[in-house]
């Protein structure tokens, strides 16, 4: 199972980058794990859109699921994907139409967003809309996927991506300190874990974590492999990894666009 990071940046973008989006390619099946501001674009530099067979969002901020508005617009206009022959395109009857797997409640919030400028199905249409809840595991070509509600500020879900010969990837996606993702990442061999915040939240109000609250997830679960996530370029990246590392009690990874991990 081979995971590249298309982006890696918090509800505000890095200097050239991407917020939350993550490729999942194993035995000719690719998966894409979020999918927020910038990642159509990353998503192109490693694999043809249409190539994609799934899209799993954790959950509906902007800075996870907003690029399936360009997404769709290219499942939607591009030239390849027409029934008549167009610009060199020979025109086909099975247009690339990938299954979107989104918390309950998605498909009202994909066409309450697009129906402010467009037609409301842009999404609807342009993809295989599915619901899903915590309870729920599917499986995806060759690959399982299970979740996990975790405390945020909207319905969230931490998701673990497994395959056929028990390598797993949990992906904590945006979460407050919990114990809940500590039980559901026990004994991972990867995990990707937010560590968006430098300190706390001074409201009080949690949603997100600081990089050795990270660590201390990571430590408590027994992952085996600890990277950091959704955190800002203008966060000291050696600082966050010398937190994490001190409440993980090893090494810790800092993910990178187009880092790529294999499992």
């Amino acid at each position: 199972m081979q995971i590249t990071v298309l982006g890696k940046s918090p509800s505000w973008q890095d200097i050239d980058g991407a917020c939350s989006g993550y490729l999942i390619q194993h035995d000719g099946f690719t998966l894409l794990l979020d999918c927020g501001n910038g990642v159509f674009s990353k998503l192109r530099r490693f694999c043809d859109y249409v190539d994609v067979n799934a899209i799993v969002v954790s959950h509906l901020h902007a800075d996870h699921c907003l690029d399936l508005v360009p997404f769709s617009y290219a499942l939607t206009y591009a030239p390849r994907q027409q029934p008549v022959p167009v610009a060199g395109w020979p025109g086909t009857a099975e247009p690339a139409r990938p299954q979107l797997w989104a918390p309950v409640g998605a498909p009202g919030v994909f066409r309450r967003l697009v129906s402010s400028w467009g037609k409301e199905d842009l999404i609807d249409a342009a993809f295989a809309v599915h619901e899903y809840c915590a309870p729920d595991e599917l499986v995806l070509g060759p690959l399982r996927v299970r979740f996990c509600e975790v405390p945020h500020y909207t319905q969230t879900n931490a998701v673990e991506v497994s395959n056929g010969d028990g390598a797993r990837l949990t992906y904590s996606a945006d979460c407050a300190p919990n114990e809940a993702l500590v039980r559901f990442a026990r004994a991972t061999d990867l995990l990707m874990i937010e560590a968006t915040l430098p300190r706390p939240e001074r409201t009080g109000e949690r949603g997100h974590l600081t990089p050795y609250e990270a660590g201390q997830h990571g430590h408590r679960a027994g992952a085996r492999r600890l990277i950091l996530t959704h955190f800002s370029d203008e966060l000291d990246p050696e600082w966050a990894r010398a937190q994490a590392q001190d409440g993980f009690g090893g090494p810790v990874e800092l993910a990178r666009e187009g880092a790529v991990y294999e499992l």
